[in-house]
């Protein structure tokens, strides 16, 4: 039974959601469940919250008939067995999410097509149980035909045996287009008769990789007292911070009501989005866009996390419970991580008057998750520091999505012989529901200033800072300017600090490109949150998604661009900043067959949130080892 709101789905409330729906005659054969998810309650609800309340447990269903296409979303209140409503879909305005069932369809509806068949054997390809079918989004070009069917575009590739990693072998210049509620290929694009790469990039096979060294000695992490964090269900506690850890079968990992001192900061924060646009524009990969959130869901393709591998040191970790297509229940073991680690050095000073010598160490609680996207693989970790940081970090790593390399592409690298990655971009949508110091907050965009010579600066050496008040959505659609020093300062005009001025968080982004696309091409209209690097927005309950709601096949401008043209007012309102970060990947030979992981993601930091710094009370790092062993280590702590 939960307890709180926000708690993770349960098995048992999964599995009552879809008894309600049974006995509602909702369901049929050929229903299946697209994404379950809980409906968490909104910030009113929870601010009325109080524990030992009576919890109704509401649980969102998208349903998808496989025989029609029919699609109608659902909610169910689990704690009182009752459907609370029903809502068709258009279907020409979006589509349910991809599912795993439909992925293992297109193997065989590829397969099956004579068209497509032949296309092979014309490249030499007999045996088609080495081919691997590629099912990948379509998106949306109002292309003849296609409004309103449920599609896929299928590239495929050459395993040289079962074992062999097809990524290497691209058969590229052909692709089949798929109607899934059809179950068939509606067209095939043969563009040309591509060689198909023939190196190998097997980097588990010892015989690829050659042997392993042997110069690495262990490092071993332990902490013989235990964590210094404590786990109650959802809730965590740490060194001052404390927040719920949800999960979402879209988003994956969520974190709710974070507060740092008994002062909140962070309602909901997410990773509500993220797209990877190509830049490859040949008639068979013109398309390629995907969004591994609203497409795909990123929480449905989560890894189990094993220790000494994915995580180091004392591990605390929560499971995830997930609905199959059929709304059933499947557990997922170690999805979420949550662990400390050591950070270098906090602050230190050795001062020449007093002869006095300080240093403390940093220490940051770290939260994440990792999932498989097709051959990209990508971790997730928010970061909370003791100085009242926050930082997240996206680790992109796994195998490029590789093509035919001819002609010197300038829109690719050969990355081995006759192989290509093309260029691409990782655009990820950060949504963080802001309540520093109280629901009510507002942002401020400050930047450096440049001072003229003149009779107050006569050298010429002067230089200040302007800040500007985004009052209204339609003056908070910004761009990065790491030049002039750009950052957005989301203060609490009701809560001052000592000095008289109100406190504050600060982001700051890392100012790499946004995205890429001709303002003219569909995935620009589609993920038009992906053209800024911030969005302010008025809280809205039903403002979840920065690229709209159903975002498979979806149409333009849905999203941030929608929940911004209302251009409400944000100055001291209850608020969302959208942050986008990414990376735009030119791959490197580096990169391949398997890539090490890059790095992107922003801090926020606390600016004027606290009178003085917070962590003057972090004890010397000698005081916390046990009969002082290690004590000779840090000499001036």
């Amino acid at each position: 039974m939960s307890h709180h709101p926000l708690d993770r789905l349960t098995a048992d409330e999964i599995d009552a959601a879809r008894v309600v729906l049974e006995q509602a005659g909702l369901l049929t054969p050929t229903t299946r469940f697209a994404v379950v998810q809980l409906v968490e309650p909104s910030r009113a609800e929870l601010a009325a919250f109080r524990e030992g309340d009576p919890v109704d447990r509401r649980v969102r269903s998208v349903l998808l008939d496989v025989a029609t296409g029919a699609t109608r979303t659902s909610i169910v209140s689990a704690t009182h067995a009752r459907v609370v409503s029903v809502t068709d879909v258009d279907t020409a305005q979006g589509q349910a999410p991809i599912m795993l069932e439909e992925f293992m369809l297109v193997d065989e509806i590829v397969k099956a097509d004579e068209t497509w068949a032949k296309a092979m054997a014309v490249r030499g390809i007999t045996d088609l149980s080495l081919v691997r079918p590629c099912p990948l989004s379509a998106g949306d070009f109002d292309l003849p035909g296609e409004k309103g069917r449920r599609l896929l575009r299928v590239l495929s590739f050459l395993a040289n045996r079962e074992e062999d990693h097809c990524w290497a072998h691209p058969i590229d210049g052909i692709v089949a287009y798929v109607d899934l509620i059809e179950k068939r290929v509606i067209k095939v694009i043969d563009q040309a008769e591509f060689p198909i790469p023939a190196e190998e990039g097997n980097f588990d096979d010892p015989a690829y990789v050659g042997p392993m060294r042997t110069t690495l000695k262990p490092i071993s992490i332990t902490q013989p007292d235990g964590p210094s964090f404590s786990v109650d269900g959802s809730l965590v506690t740490w060194e001052g911070w404390q927040f719920r850890v949800g999960y979402d079968a879209r988003e994956g990992l969520v974190l709710h009501q974070i507060s740092l001192q008994g002062r909140p900061l962070i309602h909901r924060a997410s990773i509500a989005e993220m797209v990877v646009p190509y830049a490859d524009p040949s008639p068979v990969r013109f398309w390629q866009n995907y969004f591994d959130a609203g497409e795909y869901l990123l929480g449905v393709n989560v890894n189990a996390l094993d220790l000494g591998c994915d995580c180091l040191g004392e591990i605390h970790y929560f499971d995830a419970v997930l609905a199959d297509g059929e709304g059933r229940p499947a557990v997922f073991p170690n999805a979420i991580c949550l662990h400390e680690e050591d950070h270098g050095v906090l602050w230190k000073h050795t001062d020449l008057f007093t002869g006095s010598k300080n240093t403390r160490r940093q220490r940051r609680l770290v939260i994440s998750f990792f999932v498989t996207v097709g051959n990209y693989d990508y971790g997730f970790y928010w970061y909370l520091y003791l100085d009242g940081t926050i930082q997240f970090e996206s680790k992109a790593t796994g195998v490029m999505f590789t093509s035919s390399y001819q002609d010197d592409s300038p829109y690719a690298t050969e990355v081995a012989p006759g192989l290509g990655a093309p260029y691409h971009q990782h655009l990820f949508s950060a949504r963080l529901d802001m309540t520093v110091d109280g629901p009510r907050n507002a942002v401020d965009e400050l930047q450096v200033q440049r001072v003229p010579v003149s009779a107050e600066n006569p050298v010429g050496n002067a230089f200040t800072r302007s800040s500007t008040r985004l009052k209204r959505e339609s003056e908070a659609q910004r761009l990065a300017d790491p030049l002039n020093g750009r950052v957005w300062r989301i203060v609490n005009p009701e809560s001052a600090n000592r000095m008289g001025r109100p406190v504050g968080y600060q982001l700051h982004a890392q100012g790499t490109p946004v995205l890429l696309a001709d303002p003219s091409s569909s995935i620009h209209r589609r993920a038009g949150f992906a053209t800024k690097h911030l969005w302010v927005t008025r809280y809205a309950e039903d403002e979840r998604y920065p690229a709209g709601e159903l975002v498979n096949q979806s149409t333009p401008h849905a999203g941030l661009p929608t929940y911004a043209a209302a251009d409400r007012d944000i100055d001291g309102q209850e608020i969302v900043v959208w942050h986008t970060f990414g990376s735009t990947h030119f791959p490197r030979l580096e990169d391949w067959p398997v890539m090490p992981v890059e790095t992107t993601g922003f801090t926020l930091k606390p600016v004027g949130f606290f009178d003085r710094n917070p962590t003057l009370d972090v004890p010397d790092s000698r005081e916390l080892t046990a009969h002082g062993e290690g004590a000779h280590s840090c000499a001036c702590c």
